[in-house]
């Protein structure tokens, strides 16, 4: 396979955002986006998915963090796109279960190249320190949106909202893993029977 690598710009009157992403990396990331616990999350999707994850963003926050991290989600989603290109010998398909002491989550996702977000999580509190727990779904939207990709997330039980949203973001890594990951018996095909995605 060609290296699979992209970078993404996004400029808005809200926010401008840089997101650089290598799908055959070692985990690595850096982060410099004004909203920590979103860096510590953008960390698990770097480490669990073994992909090289740069993203660097200056946002409104002074009003909040919610344009920075939906514009975040869309372009990482851009991002992963670019660098996916045709599909054309990925494994499509991936999911995965992920446990933080009491939380546990499975995420399931698909390069449809239909996007669609489906979940059921309902958060034990409103806020992770000063992180508002509803933008996880506004990074998530986001990405599915502009990634093409149908996301299913299951938080299936927790009592820490920290812990809940880390296994969220722990198994979108995982799953990201398993559904860009070259398949060697299919190194030339696309994965549908459309014949493309």
């Amino acid at each position: 396979m060609a290296p699979r690598r992209a970078t993404v710009s996004r400029d808005t009157l809200e926010t401008r955002i840089t997101v650089s992403v290598d799908l055959d990396g070692s985990g690595r990331g850096e982060f410099a986006t004004g909203v920590p616990f979103l860096e510590h999350m953008l960390d698990q999707i770097a480490r669990h998915g073994l992909i090289d994850l740069s993203v660097k963003a200056e946002g409104d926050l002074h009003i909040d963090a919610h344009h920075t991290v939906e514009d975040i989600g869309i372009t990482l989603g851009q991002a992963i796109k670019q660098a996916l290109g045709d599909k054309k010998g990925i494994g499509r398909y991936g999911h995965a279960y992920v446990p933080l002491d009491e939380a546990l989550s499975r995420v399931v996702i698909d390069f449809s190249g239909r996007p669609g977000l489906v979940r059921d999580v309902t958060f034990t509190r409103a806020r992770v320190g000063d992180f508002d727990v509803d933008l996880v779904f506004e990074f998530f939207q986001g990405f599915v949106n502009h990634a093409g990709a149908t996301l299913h997330i299951d938080n299936l039980r927790g009592e820490n909202a920290h812990h809940q949203v880390e296994t969220i973001f722990k198994a979108f890594g995982r799953a990201l893993r398993a559904a860009v990951a070259p398949d060697a018996r299919a190194a030339d095909i696309t994965p549908s029977t459309k014949g493309s995605l």
